[in-house]
């Protein structure tokens, strides 16, 4: 009777945890997103704004195997995204919108929080 116990013992788990950004504060992280106002073309979870329908929705970020539906979702690669979206993929429609390196840790952390 244990090992059937044990087996259910993951279930209604959530996956796994978030991934972590080192130095990164979520809720730093959600400020910022309203503030360089990226709802205006994403739909953010409890980020306040429009929430936009351009770019992809967010709500589930934490648990994507890509960005911009090629690159590893990982925190120093989307870090370097949201510093400078056109830098990492020439042609892609998200502006370079003058994220600083400290505020991008801070954006990523907040995404990985969305799953």
């Amino acid at each position: 009777m244990a090992l059937p116990l044990a087996l259910l013992a993951g279930c209604g788990d959530d996956g796994p945890m978030p991934i972590p950004v080192p130095g990164g504060h979520a809720g730093a992280g959600r400020a910022l997103l309203e503030r360089y106002h990226c709802a205006a073309c994403h739909s953010i979870p409890g980020v306040e704004g429009q929430q936009g329908r351009i770019g992809p929705a967010l709500d589930t970020f934490g648990r994507a195997s890509y960005i911009a539906g090629h690159l590893p979702n990982s925190p120093d690669v989307l870090q370097r995204w949201i510093v400078d979206p056109p830098a990492i993929k020439p042609g892609t429609p998200m502006p370079a919108m003058g994220v600083s390196p400290a505020d991008a840790r801070d954006m990523a952390a907040y995404l990985y929080t969305l799953r």
